[in-house]
């Protein structure tokens, strides 16, 4: 086990905290490339060097800690959502920070990494997507937000602090630990998951347009309203999908705009997100079909035009077996019998990350499974268990 300081281990959670304190309870408003962002990766960039690390913030704003050597890559993100907790990422990016010291001492390289916009400011995790080589440099730049600044402009208030990116050679695998953001674990009063897989999602944009009228004086079964295609369409895949989808299958409309939007307009326009997750690439294949075959029908019953965006498409990743039996090995040591295998339901920088290398994670629980609030926690001794596991295996996959 790798010398790990629990209590130096807490004291840095809790100062990276500090760089965007919401006053409401833990919660953080750190967003990539804002002002707590930045300085809090300055911030990190010093805690790197003092460790014995080469630190470097890449062209994007994620910030390294390079070991000598081929090393072990520990880290996560650091960015929050606009409303978010205070160890969603962060977590994962002081693990490697204190890692990286422990490896230090004990003479193993270990570096460290904090990814830039994972939460998706522009995109799905931004940083580690670019150094994946997902998304080019050119591409990302012309992303935005949804003030309509480009990821081209917010990446220039980090331009003096930048250098290359790194070789990705130069490691020998990536670990990531982080939060469950789901309510298993504590439900189960269990202490870590060692994660097994990240579910792959796919992600659209559906537009049904039908005949903007006068809400008062047009007759309902002649109306042409694109909102009740959308409706009609969200009852059919529910149908459709029962005997194709697990308990672990998830399908979710987290944005609906409708066209003009007036209490006394039928809506001419509705155009609205669809995604869903799964552990199995066929099925997710399957249900992509699905959707596509409803919207058509729903369409052409209803009168409306259809029109569908690109489509965003991860497919899910598989952890490294190897790693994972290290993991396994440490939750047994630290926590045994309170530990289980599981799936991730939420994208992660590991996904990104195993374009280049073996990846591994593991999760800690979350209390009452929220995350992306403010109220996001984990009991303190959950948090030093979780940096122990990692203590264990990394000793065993650094050697």
């Amino acid at each position: 086990m790798l010398p790990v300081n629990p209590d130096r281990f807490l004291a840095d959670l809790h100062k990276l905290r500090s760089f965007g304190a919401s006053g409401v309870g833990k919660g953080v408003v750190r967003r990539a490339f804002s002002d707590p962002d930045i300085e809090s990766r300055k911030w990190l960039t010093e805690q790197y060097t003092g460790a014995g690390l080469t630190a470097q913030i890449d062209p994007v704003g994620t910030v390294w800690g390079l070991a000598e050597g081929k090393s072990l890559l520990i880290g996560s993100h650091s960015d929050t959502q606009p409303e978010g907790g205070w160890l969603d990422g962060a977590l994962g990016v002081i693990c490697g920070l204190e890692l990286a010291r422990a490896g230090a001492e004990a003479g193993l390289p270990v570096s460290a990494v904090s990814f830039q916009d994972e939460e998706g400011r522009f995109g799905v995790t931004t940083g580690s997507r670019i150094w994946g080589g997902f998304t080019s440099l050119e591409d990302a730049d012309r992303l935005t937000d949804t003030d309509g600044v480009t990821f081209g402009e917010a990446r220039a208030r980090m331009a003096d602090l930048t250098s290359d990116f790194p070789d990705p050679s130069r490691f020998k695998g990536f670990v990531e630990c982080h939060i469950e953001q789901g309510p298993w674990l504590d439900k189960a009063g269990e202490a870590a998951g060692v994660v097994s897989s990240i579910v792959g999602i796919r992600d659209m944009r559906i537009t049904f347009s039908g005949e903007q009228n006068h809400a008062g004086t047009t007759p309902m079964h002649l109306r042409k309203d694109a909102y009740q295609g959308m409706v009609a369409f969200q009852n059919l895949i529910a149908q459709r999908f029962r005997n194709l989808v697990t308990p672990s299958t998830v399908w979710t409309t987290g944005h609906v705009d409708l066209y003009p939007g007036s209490h006394s307009i039928v809506p001419g326009r509705c155009t609205f997100s669809m995604q869903w997750r799964d552990g199995e690439k066929p099925r997710l294949d399957r249900m992509e079909e699905v959707i596509r075959e409803a919207a058509e029908e729903v369409a052409r019953e209803k009168g409306l035009k259809l029109e569908t965006s690109g489509m965003l498409s991860l497919d899910p990743v598989p952890m490294d077996d190897g790693f994972q039996a290290a993991l396994a090995r440490g939750a047994e040591t630290i926590a045994p019998g309170r530990w289980r295998k599981m799936p991730s339901g939420a994208l992660h920088d590991s996904t990104s990350v195993s374009a280049h290398m073996p990846v591994a994670m593991l999760f800690v629980p979350s209390i009452n499974g929220i995350s992306h609030a403010f109220e996001e926690d984990t009991r303190e001794e959950d948090l030093v268990a979780g940096l122990q596991i990692l203590a264990h295996a990394v000793a065993e996959i650094a050697a």
